[in-house]
């Protein structure tokens, strides 16, 4: 679907697509725990029947919980990142530049 605007640089035309199920699904989640609840948000925005769509949430609704990141979280609930550099020390028995 397309619909062309009329601006002072000419005529603009934006491009509108429906969203796939899985973004539905993925917008959904992010504002809801709720599986009923996400079935029926990922439904209204994809003009699906309800049924089909519980399927197809409660499926990525068992991949998601396979697959969870966990986070440990600071004192205050800041999440915190740990990096480890290890820095390589090759230590010879001699030296080979100065003969010794």
């Amino acid at each position: 679907m397309s619909e062309d605007w009329n601006t002072k640089y000419g005529t603009r035309r934006v491009r509108r697509d429906l969203p796939t199920l899985e973004e539905a699904i993925f917008a959904a989640v992010g504002i809801t725990d709720n599986q009923q609840a996400q079935a029926e948000i990922a439904s209204a925005l994809m003009g699906l029947p309800f049924d089909e769509v519980l399927a197809e949430v409660r499926k990525t609704g068992r991949a998601a919980t396979r697959s969870a990141t966990r986070v440990i979280a600071g004192e205050q609930g800041a999440q915190r990142s740990v990096v480890v550099e290890r820095r390589v020390v090759r230590r010879f028995g001699n030296d080979k530049r100065t003969g010794t």
